[in-house]
């Protein structure tokens, strides 16, 4: 089994960079897409555990991207990323169907953590789902 797979979803690519740079080490990848449009295809084409976004997009926000990961065939889970993370904002996105929140800029052992726990529980999930 390869690495587990996620797709950010931002307008700036230096962050995905970085984002990339901070996970090398865990069996993770991490693909960009740097708008709803580009997400919307590799969504269709690929099989991701997460879709990372950030709040505001080029071409619409983060509910958008919580349509498109409902949309999918593979059904990851979200994650959403933004400067302003407070704990309204964080209830907020939960209750209306985001898995976690990670503030920027990002810290790097709390991107390892929550990404990694996202990624094993969705494969965990998967393999119960399977199993029936």
């Amino acid at each position: 089994m390869g690495p587990s797979r996620i797709l950010f979803l931002s307008g700036h690519p230096d962050d995905a960079q970085r984002l990339s740079e901070m996970v090398q080490s865990l069996p993770l990848a991490v693909d960009h897409a740097e708008n709803l449009r580009q997400a919307r295809i590799r969504l269709q084409r690929e099989e991701y555990e997460v879709l990372l976004t950030e709040v505001a997009l080029p071409d619409g926000n983060w509910l958008d991207a919580l349509s498109l990961a409902r949309e999918a065939p593979r059904d990851p889970v979200l994650i959403v990323t933004d400067r302003q993370a407070d704990a309204r904002f964080w209830s907020q996105a939960l209750n209306l169907g985001a898995y976690d929140l990670l503030a920027q800029p990002f810290y790097e052992p709390e991107v390892r953590r929550i990404l990694g726990y996202a990624c094993s529980r969705r494969q965990v999930r998967q393999s119960r789902t399977a199993a029936v």
